[in-house]
């Protein structure tokens, strides 16, 4: 029986992850997948932005970034990124990666040492979603 929902629960998706796990487990061991996240609070503790991501099969994986715009080109969104990469580090990572859109970040993600590796046209409409990763030295 197939069912389509727009309101799945957490113990789905951990489900589907566990079952994928066992088989993918097979061939590249464990994914020891942790999160990580580096929070940009204001002045009365509020979450504003930061950075979300997790680790797994040795690499980072950053899902999303966020700085507000009254603090961008302060060094905030790097230091964001540079703290995620020595956690990954020293989780043993050996590379990080994210993907964003040609409208988005890419000069910056591009100044911290990311290299495009994919593209794919019209995603969204008119525009192209990038991917990029890079080595992570010890």
């Amino acid at each position: 029986m197939l069912e389509l929902t727009e309101t799945p629960c957490q113990s789905d998706s951990i489900a589907i992850f566990h079952a994928l796990e066992e088989v993918t487990a097979r061939v590249a061991g464990r994914t020891q997948f942790r999160p990580l996240a580096v929070l940009l609070r204001d002045d009365s503790g509020t979450v504003a932005g930061g950075l979300w991501g997790s680790t797994y099969y040795s690499w980072l994986s950053i899902t999303m970034i966020f700085v507000p715009e009254s603090l961008r080109r302060c060094g905030i969104g790097s230091a964001m990124v540079s703290l995620a990469e020595e956690a990954a580090r020293e989780r043993g990572c050996i590379g990080a990666q994210v993907d964003a859109y040609d409208f988005q970040a890419a000069g910056f993600y591009e100044r911290l040492g990311f290299k495009v590796f994919g593209v794919q046209d019209n995603h969204p409409p008119g525009h192209r979603r990038l991917y990029f990763a890079k080595p992570l030295c010890a």
